[in-house]
């Protein structure tokens, strides 16, 4: 068996109660690598064509890479892989945490569930063993309360559990699967689909807490430029400081923080002041009145050093925001901030308090809620609607009183809980143009009318508008690529890239970067990485480093040509499991929104260029090796990555 990997995947059929454990062979993992890829082969192999996404017959895998468990920083992250019921295609998220690394240390790779059980129940894997057990006394508890109550009944503070919440059991579409009650695999649903199995957590303790590598020293020779870096990289810096939300005031600034429900990127410098990264260092982070922000109010993942993870200590309307239930993030804090016109950061706090608790994705849930604020002031809805809550921008007591009732499933709540999409289908008198959403995945908080290249990656992404499939157009700029030569040209240039471009442009040249990058952001979900630790741009460690810990971990040479195949692989085998679902080229669409003029600010009349947008989605197509008609991947591109088994999938 290759180093690195477990040699383990563990099946569960959740209908007969049955624990299988597979040994696959090496071939398979040197074929799809691990964690997104090799979680879409059982998916693809175990999932009927048509498969309703709540019903016994879908397929739920947690997957794992060779690299998964080793001492470096960013390592420890699991992809989950579903049909999704968002989406009606495929469903993919990860999510770090210390629950991926203590899988792998209990002696799996993955995990592979299937079936539906008939009474609430979660799994218990220790030292290479598995079984279900009852989980009727934690059905209906929080995330935070499911910890504290299995950390009691296994008397062991150091168990690990991955699980839903409340949404997750009642089926909110867009709820999580959570770890460490803080940690999310937030987008497509697939807590939802946890949900619809009964299977309520997945506890995992290790005893052999590292894994063998091929080649230890040179994986420390690897990683030792890497520390100095935390401090000395403005962007990392800046990461590690102020977690995502460093970021706010400056996306702001150029007119790209969405605002309103995308109808502006302008929150105005003081409103976006009082949301921004320095503003939660400063007063809500744990620690912020002794001033130990950097001690107390930071969390990391197993084995990572950047410790990019908020905790806050507050109050909002003299209810606690608990350090336990973390702090928000960029996406989370400009969904339900800027998104609603709310700048109030406690209360935007408070919000993502109640999502980590309930389990559910902050950009869907924040997105869903601006879209029912624009619903009621459009005159779409009213307090008779909304059960008498007054929805509006800027009202935060509104905002937080609907969040609740979407959470819980009740009243006005029960439509939003179906996401913005299904919503506006209830809704009806045009409220489908308010939806800001592909394929039924909300927005992020990217504009493509400043990031023209996000505008063809939302469209085209397999599982929905996803702003961690690609590079950003600003990191591929001449001027950057100019002032940063050994940094960001060096990694552009490692995967092919070598003619950047303005940030407005959307040429062939930018085509070609969205497709490339989308590669690269694939092998890192491939290989269960975190993209603020490696990747292609800006971020810690290039893909040449990558390639080269994969390398030192696993003995399996690898090189950066290797990973974008890889990365290649998997988009294929994301597209092609739509392709088989009927989901196709007229989905790459974009929502109407974002070809309206928008409002005040750097960016005031800017519209993104439909004309433009349709031009590059020719390319992009070409490029990918994808039929122009319908989208899907043709037959020389899936033989070409040795996907030719999906072929007699594809033709039914």
């Amino acid at each position: 068996m290759t180093y690195g990997y477990a040699g383990k995947i563990l099946h569960v059929d959740l209908t007969t109660r049955r624990v299988e454990f597979e040994e696959p062979p090496e071939s398979l993992y040197r074929t799809y690598l691990g964690g997104s890829a090799l979680g879409l082969y059982y998916l693809l192999k175990n999932t009927p064509a048509g498969a309703d996404p709540y019903g016994p017959a879908n397929t739920l895998a947690f997957m794992l890479s060779g690299i998964t468990g080793a001492p470096i920083a960013g390592q420890s992250r699991a992809t989950v892989v579903g049909k999704s019921p968002i989406t009606g295609g495929v469903g993919d998220s990860q999510a770090g945490g210390f629950w991926p690394a203590e899988l792998k240390f209990a002696g799996f790779d993955g995990i592979v569930v299937r079936g539906a059980s008939s009474r609430p129940v979660y799994l218990w894997i220790t030292n290479g063993e598995a079984e279900l057990r009852p989980a009727d006394h934690i059905w209906g508890m929080t995330t935070r309360e499911v910890e504290e109550v299995l950390k009691t009944d296994h008397e062991d503070q150091r168990i690990q559990i991955a699980q839903i919440g409340p949404a997750g059991e009642k089926l909110v579409r867009f709820a999580a699967i959570m770890n460490m009650a803080t940690r999310a695999h937030g987008r497509t649903g697939m807590g939802a689909v946890m949900g619809s199995k009964q299977l309520k957590a997945i506890v995992v303790r290790g005893a052999k807490k590292k894994i063998p590598m091929a080649d230890p020293q040179g994986l420390r020779e690897i990683m030792q430029p890497s520390i100095p870096l935390i401090r000395e990289d403005e962007d990392v810096w800046d990461l590690a400081k102020h977690g995502t939300l460093g970021i706010l005031e400056s996306q702001n600034a150029v007119g790209g923080l969405p605002t309103r429900n995308y109808q502006s990127g302008w929150f105005g410098y003081d409103r976006a002041a009082a949301i921004g990264g320095e503003r939660l260092f400063d007063e809500l982070l744990r620690g912020a009145a002794e001033g130990t922000q950097l001690k107390a109010g930071r969390e990391t993942c197993y084995s990572c050093a950047v410790r990019c993870k908020r905790v806050v200590e507050a109050e909002w309307e003299e209810k606690l925001i608990d350090p336990k239930s973390g702090g928000p993030e960029y996406e989370t804090v400009s969904t339900f901030g800027s998104y609603c016109g709310i700048d109030d950061l406690h209360a935007i706090s408070y919000a993502n308090q109640l999502c980590n608790q309930y389990g559910v994705d902050t950009i869907a849930a924040g997105a869903t809620m601006a879209f029912a604020i624009d619903c009621y002031e459009s005159g779409l809805i009213d307090a008779a609607d909304t059960d008498g809550i007054e929805l509006g921008w800027g009202k935060a007591d509104a905002m937080i009183a609907m969040l609740e009732k979407t959470l819980q499933r009740e009243g006005f709540g029960a439509v939003l809980a179906e996401g913005s999409a299904r919503a506006a289908e209830q809704i009806g008198n045009g409220a489908e143009d308010l939806v800001v959403a592909v394929k039924g995945a909300e927005l992020p908080a990217h504009m493509p009318q400043v990031k023209p290249s996000l505008g063809v990656i939302y469209a085209v992404n397999p599982f929905g508008a996803d702003h961690q499939s690609s590079e950003h157009d600003p990191n591929y700029t001449p001027d950057l690529l100019a002032e940063s030569p050994d940094k960001y040209g060096k990694r552009t240039r490692d995967i092919g890239l070598t003619a950047p471009q303005p940030e407005e442009a959307l040429n062939r040249s930018k085509v070609e970067f969205a497709l490339k990058s989308q590669y690269a952001y694939s092998a890192l979900d491939t290989a269960d990485v975190c993209q603020f630790v490696f990747g292609p741009g800006w971020q810690l460690l290039g893909m040449a480093e990558l390639a080269a810990v994969i390398t030192a971990v696993t003995g399996v040479e690898t090189s950066v040509d290797d990973l974008m195949e890889h990365g290649a692989r998997r988009l294929n085998m994301l597209r092609a499991f739509n392709a088989r679902e009927g989901i196709a080229r007229e989905r790459d669409t974009l929502p109407k929104r974002l070809f309206e003029p928008l409002t005040g600010g750097p960016t005031d009349g800017r519209v993104f260029d439909r004309e433009r947008f349709e031009a590059a989605l020719e390319m992009y197509y070409e490029m990918a090796g994808w039929d122009p008609v319908t989208g899907n991947p043709t037959p020389e591109t899936l033989d070409r990555l040795g996907l030719g088994w999906l072929e007699e999938e594809l033709a039914r």
